[in-house]
């Protein structure tokens, strides 16, 4: 039976994975498996794609043309499960070390710190019955980090992926859907693309 129709209703939030980004971009079953999940989701997820255009037309309106001349793109999600692991794939300016008692201490700032890496960040919505949907980009959390501490809520965090080109023709989203139903699979079709 087809999956994802022009009728479906997309409803619910999904997990977010993160490896860092070499020269490709991994495609559906490499990226969304367990050890690259990075937390629970609270408050669900978005993504955005924003343009600016110029517009050009003759004096009396018969030829007309709009060009795009910037484009940008960004991931936010809300992280209510994490570690000082995670913090430091959220932060370029961090670091993780033992403290030497079976603890951990994650440094937080400092041009020290400055890792210089990129994400490929994808977010996962589960639908069984209309067919998941995958979102995939490249970049790096420009939201910084706050960490509120509460005896009313848990202490989510919500970073914001700033996407950067990941491909010859300066993708910065990738959607993915699980349009049929998988043969032999649990995980999807394998789609996806290899970029550069």
């Amino acid at each position: 039976m087809a999956k994802r129709m022009k009728d479906t209703i997309t409803l619910g939030s999904g997990q977010v994975y993160m490896i860092e980004h070499t020269d490709t971009v991994p495609n559906v079953l490499t990226l969304f498996v367990e050890a690259n999940r990075i937390g629970y989701t609270k408050g669900g997820a978005s993504i955005e794609y924003t343009q600016e255009t110029y517009e050009e037309k003759d004096d009396e309106g018969y030829v007309y043309k709009i060009i795009t001349t910037s484009e940008a793109a960004s991931l936010k999600a809300g992280l209510l499960t994490w570690n000082g692991e995670t913090l430091n794939k959220l932060i370029d300016r961090s670091s993780v070390s033992s403290d030497g008692r079976n603890g951990r201490v994650t440094r937080i700032g400092g041009k020290g710190n400055e890792q210089g890496k990129y994400w490929v960040v994808g977010f996962k919505h589960e639908d069984k019955k209309d067919g998941n949907l995958y979102v995939i980009i490249v970049g790096r959390n420009v939201a910084g980090l706050l960490i509120a501490f509460s005896k009313e809520a848990g202490s989510a965090i919500e970073p914001e992926f700033k996407a950067i080109p990941h491909d010859t023709d300066g993708t910065l989203i990738q959607l993915i859907e699980d349009i049929d139903t998988p043969t032999g699979t649990s995980g999807g079709k394998g789609t996806g693309t290899t970029g550069t």
